[in-house]
């Protein structure tokens, strides 16, 4: 319909031009001449009566294809063809469990590659140092009850626009914040607005969208001291003030519209605990007359105060998203004992099972998050679960292992399989990012139409 509805206009432009034209230069038509003139004005005006209400539904994502084929135009020289633009949502989307799935093959990507994005931190360029196989970038997320679509970053700047969006949390949290970057890439690049030097505590922004992203980095959440470089384990050994905000985040949070919290690895590294400014126990301090209270014991009340933090913020209106555990997956040995990760292919979802650590870890975080999320619906805040753990436990293919550095380079790095290659698996979390965004808008506009009536 809108073909022949474009056909149409096409030939009533032109008839009109030539009778303009005929008029301008005095070209009288006899009587003849005008009456299928005439008939055929009139078959014009009736098929744009019966077309026009039926193309209707398609003028908006006509409009949108043209706005987004006028940005692309501006996109840098190393972006990705093909970007589909999509409408924003309407209180009719559907809605399932997106976390509970499957990872199914996706040919079509990876959507950007080492080469085009600058934003991968080298020990996560994958491709960079050597990685020889390329299809742990070649899947994509199914949710069992529903489809969950591959990021549209003209939609995520659109529902992000005037907004600003901070990543709490260790080097997992920055490695989704690059992820981000590279996939924003194809519509613009940010630039670095940054009020330090300090590539722990960098801010990003989107001119065209007055969009910032920032990070800051609190891997305990905490206020935190490194009280020995060395420590029980070579890692260094923490003194960590559990009751305590990390003020560093704490005192710059009020005005974001989205905060994403994540924390997890660093818990296994010797820890002090403190309260009230005393000893109340450690984790493999291995320190005289003090009690091992294990690992489990400070990552509670260190999310437990990091919740509180944002509850307690006078001014701060924006929406909180815990993102899960993240689990890691050295096999034949742990981290600096010889693990590696050298599987190429996702597990399925009844071939791996969340157990002990992970298990431990991922529940705490759960029943922090219900309490805390209980509290700030009482102050009018809104906490949401941005759940990557089932997913990620399943892709033990998508860590950079050794490829994170030269082969031959003098450098003391064990493998790593906690991070995540850049492209890889850690993007999926920004298909659920954009979902679960989508969803804030259509949860708002059905409040707006409750308090309305």
């Amino acid at each position: 319909f809108s073909i022949s509805f474009s056909l149409v206009f096409s030939l009533s432009s032109s008839k009109m031009k030539f009778q303009e034209k005929d008029h301008l230069y005095g070209n009288n038509n006899n009587k003849k001449q005008m009456i299928p003139k005439l008939i055929l004005t009139a078959i014009f005006v009736t098929i744009l009566v019966l077309v026009t209400p039926l193309s209707y539904p398609l003028f908006g994502s006509s409009l949108l294809l043209m706005m987004n084929q006028t940005k692309s135009k501006q996109l840098p020289s190393s972006s990705t063809p093909n970007i589909e633009p999509e409408t924003l949502p309407s209180t009719s989307l559907k809605t399932c469990d997106i976390f509970s799935g499957e990872w199914i093959p996706n040919p079509k990507a990876p959507y950007y590659t080492n080469k085009t994005c600058w934003a991968i931190h080298e020990h996560q360029n994958c491709m960079k140092y050597g990685r020889p196989d390329s299809d742990f970038m070649k899947w994509r997320w199914k949710p069992n009850e529903c489809e969950l679509p591959i990021f549209n970053p003209f939609q995520f700047l659109e529902i992000v626009r005037g907004k600003s969006m901070a990543f709490v949390g260790d080097s997992v949290g920055r490695n989704h914040m690059q992820s981000l970057i590279c996939l924003l890439s194809r519509v613009e690049w940010p630039i670095d607005v940054s009020s330090t030097k300090d590539e722990y505590f960098m801010r990003w922004k989107y001119p065209s969208y007055n969009f910032t992203m920032a990070v800051y980095w609190t891997p305990f959440l905490v206020k935190t001291k490194q009280e020995n470089s060395d420590g029980p384990t070579h890692t260094g050994l923490y003194n960590i003030y559990l009751d305590e905000f990390d003020e560093k985040w704490t005192s710059e949070i009020e005005d974001f519209d989205y905060v994403i919290i994540n924390g997890g690895h660093w818990f296994y590294k010797p820890m002090v605990f403190y309260e009230k400014g005393k000893i109340v126990g450690c984790h493999y301090c291995l320190l005289e007359n003090v009690t091992d209270l294990t690992m489990y014991y400070g990552y509670r009340k260190a999310f437990r105060t990091a919740f509180r933090a944002l509850n307690s913020l006078e001014n701060f209106k924006g929406v909180t998203f815990l993102r899960t555990f993240a689990p890691s997956h050295f096999e034949n040995g742990i981290w600096n004992q010889g693990g590696n990760c050298v599987r190429t292919k996702p597990f399925k979802s009844n071939e791996a099972r969340l157990e002990g650590t992970n298990m431990e870890l991922y529940m705490i975080q759960l029943e922090e998050y219900k309490i805390s999320q209980k509290r700030a619906k009482r102050n009018g805040l809104k906490f949401r679960l941005l759940d990557t753990t089932q997913s990620m436990l399943l892709r033990p293919d998508g860590h950079p292992s050794k490829y994170g550095h030269l082969p031959g380079e003098n450098v003391t790095l064990y493998n790593d399989c906690v991070h995540w290659c850049l492209p890889g698996p850690i993007d999926t979390w920004n298909d659920f990012l954009l979902e679960m965004l989508k969803m804030e808008i259509v949860k708002s506009k059905k409040e707006r139409r409750r308090i309305d009536s």
